[in-house]
């Protein structure tokens, strides 16, 4: 049963999606109280998740695919929903997808061309993931920061994300390289 908890959990977070974008332009004032209970909770099932998976070996060939999945329908999420209020610029947001998108077809491919497990996570991706999250729960909780501020905010984290895409290539780059050849 314990084995289960991974994979319940990520799919526990990818049905938070549409609840946070519910949330988040239905919740009144400045402050979006709900949106940010339904983020935070999303990233605290990302956490026990990982803490289940790896302390019970629970991780599963569907687990490497919804909890990346979880994570990343989440952020692209949340940086839609406050580049549509206007918070952070539409560049950011599409930038951030690029990535993405980029890390996925990278992980395919090295799963399908080297035929190897997709690698995990490292530090540096874990790391911006949680700058990623602090900046962008900032950014809904003081709602009244200027704009040149929330821009600088977000090029950080973009840029801490593009960082981990580098490690994350120069891994998959090096998996490709090793992998067994066909003779």
């Amino acid at each position: 049963m314990v084995k289960l908890v991974p994979n319940l959990l990520s799919i526990f977070r990818i049905c938070l999606v549409p609840v946070f974008i519910t949330s988040y332009f239905t919740d009144e004032g400045d402050v979006k109280l709900c949106a940010i209970f339904v983020y935070a909770l999303a990233s605290f099932s990302d956490v026990l998740d990982g803490f289940f998976a790896r302390r019970y070996k629970a991780a599963s060939k569907l687990g490497k695919v919804l909890d990346p999945l979880g994570d990343k329908l989440m952020t692209v999420s949340v940086m839609a929903c406050i580049t549509i209020d206007g918070v952070i610029p539409l560049w950011a947001v599409l930038v951030a997808g690029f990535k993405e998108i980029l890390m996925g077809i990278g992980g395919y491919l090295v799963h399908k061309l080297a035929e190897v497990e997709i690698p995990p996570s490292n530090m540096i991706g874990k790391a911006s993931t949680v700058v990623f999250f602090l900046v962008c729960l900032t950014l809904m909780v003081f709602r009244k920061i200027p704009s040149n501020v929330a821009t600088i905010m977000i090029s950080v984290a973009v840029a801490l994300t593009f960082i981990a895409l580098a490690s994350y290539l120069n891994t998959y780059i090096s998996v490709m390289k090793n992998r067994p050849r066909e003779e």
